[in-house]
């Protein structure tokens, strides 16, 4: 069974397809920084609603499933959203430094005869970032479009003491989740 993934992001589209789920990419963008929320679990929630309900009028459910989904990443009571500049970037990532970082992930899956709402969390205990590794990745540029500016699949990974959760989540998907409902 094909599904349709309302999302532009490149990591969730390798996360199904490394889960061997069959699909096709396409979605209509919705404006996050509208939501006002109180906490992170919320934030998340509203903001994935506001993609399902966008993409669900312009594409429906009859030919594809729908699947969108949204992260967010906190540290320190903060919502940590994506940087707008290098220096925004630098503070977001020294809140996580030496701290538990939890990556919230929402998802909506909806087909003709079943939807679900999934809310998952992956924690992170990181331990120090070094001065000079970050900085290198900060000029590298891979923190732009990245919720709290956060690579647990590239910079952050060597600085993991330990999980509590799905990398999957932490990526932008909770594919284990949504297994069980195909």
């Amino acid at each position: 069974m094909r599904i349709r993934l309302a999302s532009s992001s490149p990591t969730r589209a390798l996360l199904l397809q490394n889960a061997g789920i069959d699909f096709i990419q396409e979605s209509v963008e919705f404006d996050e920084d509208s939501i006002i929320a109180t906490s992170p679990k919320n934030f998340v929630y509203q903001a994935t609603l506001g993609k399902y309900e966008t993409n669900l009028k312009s594409f429906g459910i009859e030919e594809y499933p729908l699947l969108v989904a949204d992260t967010v990443v906190t540290s320190q009571n903060q919502i940590l959203r994506k940087a707008k500049c290098i220096d925004d970037a630098r503070n977001i990532l020294m809140t996580q430094s030496g701290n538990i970082t939890s990556i919230i992930t929402c998802m909506i899956y909806h087909s003709q005869k079943v939807k679900i709402v999934d809310i998952s969390q992956t924690d992170y205990i990181f331990d120090e970032f070094d001065h000079d590794a970050l900085e290198s990745y900060l000029q590298s540029g891979e923190w732009r479009g990245k919720a709290g500016g956060c690579m647990v699949e590239g910079f952050c990974k060597s600085y993991i003491k330990e999980v509590r959760g799905y990398e999957s989540t932490a990526m932008g998907l909770s594919v284990e989740v949504l297994k069980r409902f195909m």
